[in-house]
């Protein structure tokens, strides 16, 4: 366990990135975003109590800043494959969601 889980898990912040991190432009927020996002299933219970608990926030609320995140090309050189994972994922449901509104089926 590193420290940013250990003080995760304590619900403290993680420490700054070091500069000339790939992570240096990021809000102290958004770099604990991405650390959960990386790593939510090792929390228990729901992930949506977990957002409770570790940002004091509401799940609706916490997706809108991952969105916004996700969009930040900082955070694409903090952790790129995770960030290039959210974007797929997030391409996919908006495909689903206007398919749907349309009166489509995906395959």
């Amino acid at each position: 366990m590193d420290a940013a889980e250990s003080m995760a898990q304590e619900g403290q912040p993680s420490p700054p990135a070091p500069a000339g991190h790939p992570a240096e432009g990021l809000a102290q927020r958004e770099q604990e975003v991405l650390a959960f996002e990386r790593q939510w299933w090792k929390y228990a219970g729901a992930k949506e109590q977990a957002i409770r608990e570790l940002f004091g926030m509401s799940p609706t609320r916490y997706y809108q800043i991952l969105n916004r995140l996700i969009d930040k090309q900082e955070a694409m050189r903090a952790d790129p494959m995770l960030v290039k994972r959210l974007r797929k994922t997030r391409a996919a449901r908006q495909r689903t969601r206007a398919a749907r509104r349309l009166g489509i089926e995906l395959p």
